[in-house]
């Protein structure tokens, strides 16, 4: 009688929690994605879009909302994936719940719509439509963008805002609120580019020719060799953004950067910014003149229009961190009724210098959780885990690795393979939990600069808490050593530290933040630095964890975390159909 009566329990709850709430919603696009002929800055290049734009939709939602997209591939000779970054496609049903009513149950999460090829799913082929549905589980600024190849690279990707339910307030006030995102921009196409960085010798892709905001730069059409009928200065396309704004108002700015290769600093002329939220966790407020940001991040930030409105004022986004040779990105501040096309009167601000890391470092540890929105971490991990960031070399061709490890894709996806048991379509053999750190020079080129592939993954004992220190080297060149932001799928982690040089494993973990740690799902790695990373193990799948510089990763610097996929329901059928991804009858 007792067995019955939970069963009964848990199918009462399962029911309940199917009916949507008054204020979920389903919200249904339909997209096609395509190439199409565009002036984002002046200069006429293929990029791809979705419906027409690029950047594409906005997606609007309400925390607890389903999120239905219907995605067509219309690029005729490429597949597509698409990856909903910060959106943990996971628990959606009761938080950390792993048994109802003493039963357990198999159905956590929507794992195979994380929009991975290769990894969570098969790629949508050439006049395919898939369909992704999942629910935005928590508030906050989120991205979407192409995780296939190197499209995001040429356009594919948007941003999605998540909004609290009615009658929940956030911990600040505001009036009115934008959203706005930052990108870098090449006029090669993407099969140039793929094709120069797999050939010998190494054909790097060099610096953008322009930043864009919201989709909008401005690329000088006099550049000697330029076409005239390629460029057009005069094009509305790439007329500057425009962001009005009314006098004595406040306003949050939602930014998100999805950069191919860049690091930006961010700043509005005259105007102080009240950093509020990162990565969709609240921050303990404090202040920038500019706003560093990497790939992969979101931000918002709190503006007042309280400078004189009888003018306009600069929009900049510049390059730190490289020695670049690519122009800021410029917009408009437009204070109404000023003539949203006038520009200032002013030079636009220089910025900061691009090699002085303080600023950045002293950004990245001024982040902490909001008082009264803290979520105490773990106080201690079950593993530990320390990736080396190297360039390498892998017979000849010049790669990207983890702890010398460069990491390739299998044909068919991991969460197909181990769901299914497919144990001989990638490297069984577990990768390195470390390096040699007590002999390896991270300050100089590597004595031995070869490397090995691997397609073998990271096996986590499911609801273990993990630490992951990622560590930052001198790549080939001397004197060299990048800025890598990393990116968790499905996940959000702590940020535990930041520190110079070498991690001390002994010594540093004793100065970890146990207080007020901020939760995001992409953090920078400074130059010659090291991050502290602590995260649950508890979301049902395989995840990637990679640098979010789209090169980076296409060249190797990722790895793939398993963890309890035997958990998971009879995976849908529209994800399989490569490699021996074959639908079970």
């Amino acid at each position: 009688m007792g067995h019955e009566l939970k069963l009964v329990t848990l199918l009462l709850f399962l029911f309940l929690l199917s009916v949507p709430s008054a204020e979920a919603a389903i919200r249904y696009h339909n997209w096609e994605v395509r190439y199409e002929y565009k002036s984002p800055d002046c200069y006429q290049k293929l990029v791809i879009t979705i419906n027409g734009q690029t950047p594409g939709p906005t997606i609007e939602a309400q925390q607890g909302d389903t999120i239905v997209v219907e995605l067509k591939n219309s690029l005729v000779t490429e597949n597509v994936a698409i990856h909903w970054h910060g959106i943990h496609q996971g628990l959606t049903w009761g938080k950390d719940r792993e048994v109802v009513s003493g039963f357990e149950c198999d159905q956590r999460g929507t794992p195979w719509f994380d929009g991975v090829a290769g990894v969570t799913q098969c790629p949508i082929v050439p006049g395919d439509t898939f369909v992704y549905k999942f629910v935005v589980d928590r508030p906050g600024t989120y991205l979407y963008h192409a995780h296939y190849g190197l499209q995001r690279v040429n356009g594919l990707f948007g941003m999605i805002q998540v909004s609290l339910p009615p009658g929940v307030s956030e911990p600040y006030t505001y009036d009115d609120e934008k959203s706005i995102i930052l990108t870098d921009w090449y006029h090669k196409s993407t099969f140039e580019q793929a094709t120069g960085l797999l050939s010998i010798p190494f054909g790097w892709v060099g610096e953008p020719q322009s930043l864009l905001i919201q989709g909008k730069g401005s690329f000088n059409c006099s550049t000697p060799g330029i076409e005239a009928k390629l460029c057009n200065a005069t094009n509305p396309e790439c007329s500057p953004y425009v962001m009005t704004v009314v006098p004595g108002k406040t306003y949050k700015l939602r930014i998100g950067s999805l950069t191919s290769l860049e690091a930006l600093s961010f700043e509005i002329e005259g105007h102080n910014m009240t950093v509020v939220e990162a990565d969709g966790s609240n921050v303990e407020p404090f202040v920038v003149k500019n706003l560093f940001i990497y790939s992969g991040e979101t931000y918002s930030v709190l503006i007042k229009a309280n400078q004189a409105p009888t003018r306009n004022y600069w929009i900049v986004s510049k390059v730190v961190a490289r020695n670049s040779t690519t122009p800021n990105g410029l917009a408009i501040f437009n204070y109404h009724p000023n003539n949203p096309t006038t520009s200032p009167p002013t030079v636009p601000p220089v910025g900061p210098a691009w090699n002085d890391v303080e600023p950045r470092l002293a950004q990245s540890q001024a982040t902490k959780a909001r008082q009264g929105y803290i979520t105490p971490p773990p106080e201690k991990s079950d593993r530990v885990i320390v990736l080396l960031n190297t360039q390498n070399k892998i017979n000849g061709y010049t790669r990207w690795s983890v702890n010398n490890v460069s990491f390739n894709l299998p044909n068919t996806p991991y969460l197909i393979a181990v769901k299914e048991k497919l144990h001989h379509v990638f490297n069984q053999s577990p990768p390195p939990n470390g390096y040699d750190h007590r002999h390896y020079d991270i300050f100089n080129p590597p004595t031995n600069p070869n490397a090995t592939t691997s397609t073998s993954i990271y096996k986590l004992q499911f609801d273990s808490t993990v630490d992951i220190v990622i560590q930052n080297a001198n790549a080939l060149p001397a004197n060299d050593s990048e800025t890598h932001p990393w990116h968790l799928h499905g996940h959000d982690f702590w940020v535990m530290g930041y520190g110079k040089g070498k991690f001390n494993i002994h010594k540093d973990p004793k100065k970890y933040n146990l207080v007020d740690p901020i939760l995001k799902n992409t953090v920078s790695v400074q130059p010659y630095g090291w991050t502290a990373l602590r995260f649950r193990a508890n979301n049902p799948g395989v995840w990637y964890f990679h640098c979010h510089i789209e090169y980076h990763l296409f060249l190797g610097m990722g790895v793939v975390f398993e963890e309890g996929v035997k958990k998971l329901g009879k995976l849908p059928p529209s994800i399989f159909g490569c490699g021996d991804a074959k639908v079970s009858p």
